[in-house]
């Protein structure tokens, strides 16, 4: 029997789901080419799911429903809110150039983002490897067609056959690992599943064999070397809404898997599974920084630079048990959470400048389409350099101090691994720093290849500048989104 408060935790999931199929019902008598009324319906529908999963999040209650497979926790809730509202963003930022390259032809873009975030939610909110998993499909299914938007575009084709091989390949990683989990404590239940392990009774063999699936099938998802493969080409190759699509919202859902399944669910495995994100941590800090330097294009230099910058969260995970101690796993959590938040948050207002700057037939995605953007439009030119210095940790950006948090949790941890890996990292983002100053360099002291106005309708002036403002405002005052990620982490950590 399900009770009434299975059905409160699916509230914003059943909302979404009926005006995806509602949006796309009226699209269909709708002939502008710019979707005004899909557009608007919507923002309405993501703006009242965004309130709706921040009043969750700030009641602080934690409601297992459907028989515990479904979890709606102040984490959970503060992450789809982020995730609904970074949807919106890159929605508002993707309408013009989808019209301009003839990619609203339906109104496929937007019930295409929204199937995206519905699986972004049942992801999150998965408390079962069943749930999380068809959550996952969902995300991964509405990803492949949002690449392969532009039906003429060989690029955009090519990106999407092999974001779509390599996908699969992962997917059938991270399931046959579950299944071995499913096999070695004969429960796909994320909590009875911890109390198996907890009973020491588990054939500790079986049970590393799946985690190491698992793991692998994670560190597709969220793009970490050696399974970085289809980033640089899936980011250069995808319409940059695709892109923003794909590179923004899921790497908060991204982070909300690993913490279901590895914390949640694998906590006693810690001491195996650390090891193997500190080695994946490692790699991607190391070719991610180091390729990125070798990139004349704008989003494909993005996309080594997102490899390394999921490194530094996979350090923040890493470091949360100490030798069986969970002192600090708060602080450790609660530090990768802030990282990818404030990540999200950068990347929109980067690509939104990319787009801004694009116009039809013209793909402003070299790094010398940027040369002279000071003297074209300044605005601009200092939301991308906030953007750009924040990305390479530097002060006062909230880049520096997501990069801050991370560093002082390996530190915290006392270890002499944790202290060399800290050391490690600043080195690789010293060299990080070289590939963002660049940009800035071609922006502000090359002369401009165009003189070309720069026009932007005003939902997309207001939004960029409010993202890049926010960039350096929670540089400046971090404490409130740092105490709601510690908090919304505690909650997790005790329920």
């Amino acid at each position: 029997m399900i009770d009434n408060l299975s059905w409160i935790s699916v509230y914003p999931e059943i909302i979404l789901l009926v005006m995806a199929c509602v949006i796309a019902l009226v699209d269909l008598g709708v002939h502008s080419v710019k979707r005004t009324r899909t557009y608007l319906l919507t923002l309405l529908t993501l703006a009242v799911v965004a309130a709706l999963q921040a009043s969750y999040a700030l009641g602080g209650a934690t409601i297992h429903g459907f028989g515990n497979m479904v979890l709606s926790d102040p984490m959970g809730n503060w992450l789809k809110c982020f995730a609904t509202v970074a949807v919106m963003v890159t929605l508002v930022y993707g309408r013009p150039y989808a019209a301009d390259r003839d990619m609203m032809r339906g109104g496929e873009l937007f019930t295409l983002g929204l199937f995206a975030l519905l699986g972004m939610f049942v992801m999150i909110s998965g408390s079962h490897f069943l749930v999380i998993y068809m959550g996952l499909e969902l995300l991964t299914l509405s990803s492949y067609a949002l690449v392969a938007l532009r039906r003429d575009n060989a690029n955009s084709t090519e990106a999407a056959m092999k974001y779509f091989v390599l996908g699969a390949l992962a997917s059938g990683f991270l399931l046959y690992g579950l299944s071995m989990i499913y096999g070695a404590t004969g429960s796909l239940d994320v909590n009875t599943v911890l109390k198996a392990i907890n009973t020491g009774q588990i054939k500790h063999q079986v049970l590393i064999f799946g985690l190491v699936f698992v793991v692998a099938g994670l560190a597709f998802k969220l793009g970490v070397v050696p399974f970085h493969m289809w980033i640089p080409d899936v980011y250069q190759g995808a319409p940059t809404a695709a892109t923003l699509m794909i590179g923004g919202a899921p790497k908060l859902a991204a982070f909300a898997i690993f913490i279901r399944l590895l914390v949640e669910g694998l906590l006693p495995l810690a001491i195996d599974w650390q090891q193997m994100l500190m080695v994946l941590s490692i790699g991607s800090l190391l070719i991610g920084n180091l390729a990125a330097i070798a990139q004349t294009n704008l989003k494909r230099m993005l996309a080594f630079s997102t490899i390394s910058q999921m490194g530094f969260v996979l350090l923040g995970l890493m470091s949360g048990v100490v030798n069986g101690n969970l002192e600090s796993t708060a602080n450790a959590y609660s530090s990768s959470m802030f990282y990818v938040i404030t990540y999200v948050l950068t990347t929109l207002a980067s690509f939104g400048v990319i787009m801004l700057l694009a116009r039809e037939g013209f793909e402003s995605e070299e790094i010398s389409d940027f040369s002279g953007l000071n003297q074209r439009s300044p605005l601009y030119a200092a939301i991308m350099a906030i953007c750009l210095f924040s990305l390479a940790g530097i002060p006062p950006m909230v880049g520096f101090y997501a990069k801050l948090s991370v560093l002082q949790a390996l530190i915290a941890s006392g270890q002499t691994m944790h202290i060399a890996l800290a050391v490690f990292a600043v080195m690789m983002s010293l060299i990080g720093a070289f590939y963002y100053l660049r940009v800035i360099k071609v922006m502000y002291f090359d002369e401009p290849l165009s003189q070309g106005e720069i026009v932007a309708s005003l939902d997309v002036r207001v939004v960029l500048t409010v993202n890049g403002a926010l960039v350096l405002v929670l540089g400046l005052m971090p404490g409130g989104l740092m105490t709601l990620c510690a908090t919304s982490i505690l909650q997790m950590l005790n329920t």
